[in-house]
């Protein structure tokens, strides 16, 4: 495994965002691992994460200049935190929000922060795809700006479970958007990651048997 994703998981399990047990994905599914980018609570930590995301963006994009959409409300930090990490290396682009409920007064609207126009390019950046639920709904929102393109999709962790077929949810989402989704690290890394201390094979076998049964076959 490439150090830096050892680094990043290790982040994550000492953040308090990878967690192991019995949780309920937004999906409705089952899951005995979880990811959670509400638990970032330090200037540190979302720093940090902030980093590993402009890390990935400028692997897939390079010095290209995408608006960064947080999606609410996990979304949000992690745009704004990129975005800062983006500008210190000298890519400087805007980020931009949405609101859980319509504005009705002020300046209104469900979006907060830059305002897409024509021709602009947009990243999403989330914690991480189960189903594909929550780029759905970004979507939705996204697919009113006029003119604006969606280019990339960054998330912590590719889960590498089915969706709504037996397709992986990141692939499902690439093939009905036609944009790549990038994750820092998968569900894979992570095995790896526990399986080099022998305390965590109840965590392994846990997280193994439960991919036989919703693992994605791509």
């Amino acid at each position: 495994m490439e150090s830096y994703k050892r680094e990043f998981i290790k982040f994550l399990e000492g953040a308090g965002v990878l967690k192991f047990g019995d949780f309920t994905a937004k999906s409705g599914r089952k899951i005995p691992y979880f990811i959670n980018a509400g638990d970032i609570k330090t200037g540190e930590q979302i720093l940090k994460l902030g980093e590993f995301y402009a890390k990935a963006y400028a692997e897939h994009l390079g010095s290209e200049k995408a608006a960064l959409f947080g999606p609410a409300y996990k979304g949000i930090p992690i745009a704004v935190s990129t975005a800062a990490a983006l500008a210190k290396n000298g890519v400087d682009v805007p980020f931009f929000f949405n609101r859980k409920e319509a504005k009705d007064h002020g300046e209104g609207g469900v979006l907060v922060g830059y305002s897409p126009k024509p021709g602009d390019k947009i990243a999403i950046v989330e914690d991480v795809i189960t189903a594909g639920t929550a780029i759905r709904e970004s979507m939705d929102i996204l697919s009113k700006i006029d003119g604006a393109k969606v280019v990339a999709c960054f998330i912590m962790v590719d889960r590498r479970e089915k969706g709504r077929t037996e397709l992986s949810a990141m692939k499902e989402i690439e093939q009905e958007f036609g944009f790549p989704v990038c994750p820092v690290v998968d569900v894979y890394d992570i095995i790896e990651y526990l399986e080099e201390d022998p305390k965590n094979a109840e965590n392994v076998a846990r997280i193994k048997n439960y991919l036989s049964v919703n693992g994605a076959k791509i």
